[in-house]
Parts: C-alpha cells; sequence; structure tokens
C-alpha cells in the first residue's frame, strides 16, 4: 500500500535551536583538521561532543602537511590532538590509544612502530609516548624537544612555549636513553645548563634559550 502523500508547511518543520551553531562548529572543525576519513572523523567528533571529551580537532590547520600524501601520518598538529586527550589520564590503555589513532585516521603501523620503541605493556605512559612522538616530528634530539614544548606549553601559540625543567629534564632523558649514543655525561652537562637557565625563569625552560644551548647531544 503506497504512503499518502504528506504535505509540509514551514510551521511544521521543527529545526533544533542548536543544530546551526553545531553544524557550523563541526565543519569549521573538519576544515582545520582535514581528517583522510571524513566519516569516521566525524563518528569520533560527534561522540567525543556528547560525551563531553576532549574533541580530535586541530588548534589550526596546518598547511605544510595538507599537500603531502593521505597517509602522510602523525604531524604536531594530531600529536597535540592526543596530548589533550591523554594528559590527564598520566598512562592509557594499547587497545584505547588505537582507537583514538585510528579516529584521527592516522597509519596504523605507524603506530605499531611507535610502541614497539620502548617496552611498553598493556598500558603506556602517556609522556613517554609523547617524547616518542616527537622524535618521529623532529630530525634531531633537539628538534624534538622543539616540538615537545610546542605541543605542551600553556603559553599562547606565538610566545615562550615554556615548560617546567622537570618535565623537560624526563622528556630529554628519555630521549637520550632511547637514541642509545648520547653519553650520560652529556647528557648531564646539557640538563644542568638548562637548569641554571630554567632557575632563573621560576623553574620553567624557555623555547628560545634551550635551542640555541651548545651542546653535541642534538
Amino acid at each position: 500500500m503506497p504512503l499518502p502523500d504528506t504535505m509540509f508547511c514551514a510551521q511544521q518543520i521543527k529545526i533544533p535551536p542548536d543544530l546551526p551553531d553545531i553544524l557550523k562548529q563541526f565543519t569549521k572543525a573538519a576544515i582545520r583538521t582535514q581528517p583522510h576519513d571524513v566519516l569516521q572523523w566525524a563518528a569520533a567528533y560527534f561522540s567525543a561532543l556528547s560525551k563531553g571529551e576532549p574533541l580530535p580537532v586541530k588548534e589550526r590547520i596546518e598547511m605544510p602537511f595538507a599537500t603531502e600524501t593521505t597517509d602522510a601520518g602523525l604531524t604536531p598538529g594530531f600529536l597535540k590532538i592526543l596530548h589533550k586527550q591523554f594528559s590527564p589520564q598520566g598512562t592509557v590503555n594499547v587497545a584505547t590509544l588505537q582507537e583514538k589513532w585510528k579516529d584521527l585516521c592516522l597509519p596504523e603501523e605507524q603506530l605499531n612502530t611507535l610502541l614497539q620503541l620502548d617496552n611498553f605493556g598493556e598500558e603506556v605512559e602517556w609522556m613517554k609516548f609523547l617524547a616518542l612522538g616527537c622524535s618521529v616530528l623532529g630530525k634531531s634530539l633537539l628538534s624534538s624537544m622543539k616540538h615537545a614544548c610546542e605541543i605542551i606549553t600553556m603559553d599562547p601559540e606565538g610566545g615562550a612555549a615554556s615548560v617546567p625543567f622537570e618535565t623537560f629534564s624526563f622528556l630529554y632523558s628519555y630521549l637520550a636513553s632511547i637514541d642509545g649514543e648520547i653519553p650520560e655525561e652529556k647528557t648531564e652537562a646539557f640538563l644542568h645548563g638548562i637548569k641554571q637557565q630554567a632557575d632563573q625563569q621560576n623553574g620553567m625552560v624557555l623555547l628560545r634559550n634551550f635551542v640555541t644551548q651548545p651542546s653535541s647531544t642534538t
């Protein structure tokens, strides 16, 4: 039996008052993030929105990466999203990390490679994984630390990208140990110089200070 024709008028169509703004913010987020799989990313976006969780959204579009192949992988913007999602927890279950990684449409093989760099079990210490992610982005130890500071800093974009010395020291020492070719005494000497500068800045390491620090551990 065919359905009867239904007539609608403007008065009958009710548009939820929040819908236009939700769609507007979603569109802006998609443009900034440039996900490879829009549908997969959209499902993660609205799931996080409904749960009040950090959204899988970049703070700004990363133009240098937008022209690369679609499977270009991890970028500073994507790593910053993951940091916002996981840093409050301290540790993260590997299965959850895999889920969030997939939500960002990042290649699974890249995640597996990162996890193999350390003897992680079912739980991953987030700051260690962050450091490993930065090592993929940087071409040297110091450039990796530059990425780390820019991701974890509370300073506004374009600021000093300051981070607590304890955090800087932990990340730098960890990456130096993973590298395996940097003598421990050189790591200690470098961090000693950084600490002297940090002591003059209320215990904070400023990005502009350490990137010019002379060291053979770069």
